[in-house]
């Protein structure tokens, strides 16, 4: 049996051993961790100057940012609306007949110019003819009657209430003829106005009855656009004298017209208040019931500043626009005010001369150093 000394003597052994076996591992390991270590700090070292180097880039680019600046410069700027309207004759009169009778003379055609008082159609007199000649007999016997009765009543051969029948009897039949004159003169249907005959509704043989329609004629020399104006924009028209307008259907022509007449009820369905507009047209190139657009301006200021409405950005909440100077562009707030076409208005914030980014502006930061390589007084030399 072993001694106790024995055993720790082969634990020992067995203990070294171990240790003789570990010792290439430990080797290989401290190795490993030799060039790791280094390794390690080496690449920490490049990927923070990677990082630098990115970063320096990165400022170089941004203050080397293009960018197009436009100077303010005092203008007209308007605050408009434009409406649709529609043209519609200054008069447009619809002739009709006042007597009963058939046409035996039609004397106008669609599309001719009449003046006061030209021949429309002429109805068949015969019977107005007959009417007149016998109302003219009887207010003849009655005037003759009159005269006998006047020299018999001196002499006292009859009474004073006979004279007073036969002076009434006078009275009526020149009623009667004045009215059978009046039939008589309306077999004549004529024009009473001058104008362009747009509608005729009879041909020879129509026999017509009193208020039957003869003819539609229009004066068109001058037109009324009527434009529908909202609630909101009845104070700014009342003051406005003249109107510019355009016709489509004429290639875009401008008219300008002047103010006739604002209605003073509103439509009952759209909540407009009718403007009539009073246009020259001579020529005659505007037709009826073309549609026309209408310029209308509610408020102008000579000298006013504007900028693009795309120019305007928003920064912390905030809506305004960059100003360059010297090569800086700094945040600037504003108010916008009313659109005048691409442009908004802006009355208060900006100087003229100052120099607002119109393009580039949506890559920049407030306090940025930036690249001017254009400055222009209108958008329109951007392009060229």
């Amino acid at each position: 049996m072993e001694s106790k000394s024995d055993t720790n003597e082969t634990i020992g052994r067995k203990i070294l051993k171990l240790i003789w076996k570990c010792i290439p591992f430990a080797v290989v390991l401290l190795v490993i961790l030799l060039i790791i270590l280094p390794l390690g700090r080496k690449i920490s070292t490049k990927k923070a100057d990677l990082a630098e180097k990115q970063s320096k880039e990165k400022a170089v680019t941004k203050a080397l940012t293009n960018v197009i600046t436009m100077e303010l410069v005092p203008g007209m700027v308007m605050e408009k609306i434009s409406l649709p309207g529609i043209a519609k004759p200054w008069i447009s009169l619809e002739v009709v007949s006042e007597i009963r009778g058939k046409v035996i003379n039609k004397k106008v055609t669609e599309g001719r110019r009449v003046n006061k008082g030209d021949i429309l159609a002429v109805i068949d007199k015969s019977d107005y003819q007959n009417s007149y000649d016998s109302a003219l007999a009887s207010h003849e016997t009655a005037l003759s009657t009159e005269r006998r009765l006047k020299a018999l009543v001196k002499k006292k051969f009859i009474t004073q209430s006979q004279l007073d029948d036969a002076i009434a009897q006078v009275k009526t039949s020149k009623a009667a003829l004045e009215n059978a004159k009046l039939a008589l003169s309306r077999c004549t249907i004529v024009s009473p106005m001058r104008g362009v005959v747009d509608r005729v509704y009879i041909e020879n043989g129509t026999f017509l009855n009193s208020g039957d329609p003869v003819a539609q004629i229009l004066q068109i020399d001058k037109l009324k656009i009527e434009v529908g104006i909202p609630e909101s924009d009845v104070a700014a028209v009342r003051k406005l004298r003249s109107f510019d307008m355009t016709i489509d259907a004429l290639g875009g022509k401008i008219y300008t017209g002047e103010y006739h007449y604002l209605y003073k009820t509103a439509n009952s369905m759209a909540r407009l208040y009718n403007l009539e507009i009073k246009v020259d047209n001579t020529g005659g190139q505007i037709l009826p019931d073309m549609f026309a657009r209408v310029e209308i301006i509610k408020k102008q200021y000579p000298q006013g500043l504007a900028v693009p409405m795309y120019s305007l950005v928003t920064l912390n909440k905030d809506i305004g626009v960059y100003i360059e100077n010297k090569g800086i562009v700094r945040f600037r707030p504003v108010k916008p005010g009313f659109l005048d076409g691409w442009k908004t208005q802006v009355p208060k914030g900006l100087e003229p001369g100052e120099k607002v980014v119109v393009v580039g502006h949506r890559i920049i930061e407030d306090g940025e150093r930036v690249n001017v390589v254009k400055t222009i007084r209108d958008m329109e030399e951007i392009s060229q």
